[in-house]
């Protein structure tokens, strides 16, 4: 029997988050489930883009998943691929994301743009511009 594997990145949030409508307005995101706790807040949801899964999590009483304002930073940076970079940041922005690194065409071969969404998660949208570059760069690296 051949399984599947696939990547459900967990975000964590802080504790009384009630309003995740950013992913959908930002990414158009699907809603796939949500758990609420009792005041109303989310305690966990998961959601959908363009078939990628991934969760929004409360952050836990114990301390060992912390929200990005419990830390003060984030120590992941979610990849997002798309088709248009200057869209999906300007619509993600326009949703109440704040530009990190302005979207720019890298030696590379990879047009990115970085954002920080309301709830303090970073978010590397990008374009793969070109294979040869991208090769080319490594083996000159």
């Amino acid at each position: 029997m051949e399984s599947t594997i696939t990547f459900v990145p967990v975000l964590s949030i802080s504790s009384g988050v009630t309003d995740i409508e950013f992913y959908k307005k930002a990414f158009g995101a699907i809603e796939l489930w949500r758990i609420n706790n009792p005041d109303g807040s989310v305690h966990v949801a998961a959601f959908s883009i363009n078939g990628a899964t991934f969760r929004l999590h409360e952050e836990s009483k114990n301390g060992r998943n912390l929200s990005p304002d419990k830390t003060g930073g984030t120590t992941v940076t979610i990849g997002l691929s798309v088709d248009d970079v200057h869209v999906v940041v300007a619509h993600a922005v326009a949703s109440g994301a704040i530009v990190i690194s302005p979207v720019t065409d890298y030696e590379y071969g990879y047009r990115q743009g970085e954002i920080k969404d309301p709830l303090g998660h970073h978010w590397l949208i990008e374009k793969l511009l070109s294979k040869e570059a991208l090769d080319n760069f490594l083996n000159n690296a």
